[in-house]
């Protein structure tokens, strides 16, 4: 499979930018995500444009796109889709759900019944659905973002730990900066827009700049170095539990398909440091009020933690 130009990939980030405004950092961080094979987690205050992003990707990477509004009455057969009866033939038609898509958007993940977050957990491992003792395979590439607000908000069920692990990255958007909020509001809404973007890439490119950016150099020092972080996670009295392994596949993983989408062919260390933050505040508990690890706490972990 020929690889496609870096630049249409480095094109979603610039178009994004344009709609996401004063957010290029975060953009690229979600690319990033999904460029390495992982779900997205968004967590942030309505309004913040988390459901636009998504939107806006998918459109740019010409992925299939579905929505669902994720609420407490909100069953699990609402995602996966059910059987039903055929009085014809006389037998059972399963009819897929929205999950049988190439990008979902969970959107407020956490106001849904644990029982139905749960119903994601297969899908997001293995890219397929069980349902009435059939497995079915899901369409490739396949992509759940999940947005949340914040846990103290009305109405919210905390997403539980085995949930949080499928989710490479999580990140926040936060409020604009002071130039993008006015430029926002001069410019109105720009949710608009999305409809009308020209995708950059086919689901076929995007595979391919997948498979190109797995194979983007690792120096056995920063393999040595990405276990001391894992192992000093696991030492440090303030974290109720340590990373487990498949958090450092992960971090490898967003390590590769950040520097590849940097156009380098080679991990630096400033790029471990730059998406630990993403790929352990949410799997990681503090134990002083029980929540996950703050932004202040990995950054005590990365200046505990020599470079080799």
């Amino acid at each position: 499979m020929s690889v496609p130009s870096l630049s249409a990939l480095q094109g979603v980030v610039e178009q994004t930018a344009q709609i996401i405004l004063g957010k290029r950092r975060e953009t690229q961080l979600a690319l990033t995500c999904l460029l390495a094979r992982g779900h997205l987690l968004i967590e942030d205050l309505p309004g913040l444009g988390k459901t636009t992003l998504a939107q806006t990707l998918a459109q740019l990477l010409g992925l299939g796109f579905t929505r669902v509004q994720f609420t407490s009455d909100l069953l699990p057969a609402d995602i996966l889709g059910l059987s039903l009866y055929v009085r014809e033939s006389g037998n059972f038609r399963f009819m897929p759900g929205p999950i049988f898509t190439q990008m979902l958007l969970a959107d407020e993940i956490n106001r849904a019944t644990p029982k139905t977050q749960s119903a994601l957990l297969e899908a997001m491992e293995e890219r397929q659905v069980t349902s009435d003792g059939e497995t079915r395979a899901l369409p490739q590439p396949f992509f759940v973002i999940a947005t949340q607000n914040p846990a103290h908000q009305i109405g919210t069920f905390p997403l539980p730990e085995s949930q949080l692990d499928r989710f490479l990255l999580r990140l926040s958007l936060g409020y604009p900066d002071t130039a993008s909020e006015r430029a926002l509001l001069a410019k109105g809404d720009t949710r608009q827009r999305i409809a009308h973007l020209t995708p950059l890439l086919s689901p076929a490119d995007l595979q391919a700049h997948q498979a190109a950016s797995e194979q983007t150099f690792v120096a056995p020092a920063l393999l040595d170095y990405v276990q001391a972080l894992l192992a000093a996670s696991r030492a440090n009295a303030r974290f109720f539990h340590g990373l487990s392994p498949r958090a450092g596949l992960f971090l490898l993983a967003a390590a590769r398909a950040w520097a590849y989408l940097d156009g380098r062919k080679a991990v630096l260390p400033d790029d471990i440091q730059t998406l630990l933050p993403g790929i352990a505040c949410h799997r990681l508990r503090a134990r002083q009020d029980d929540a996950s690890a703050s932004l202040e706490d990995i950054e005590d972990l990365l200046h505990s933690t020599p470079i080799p």
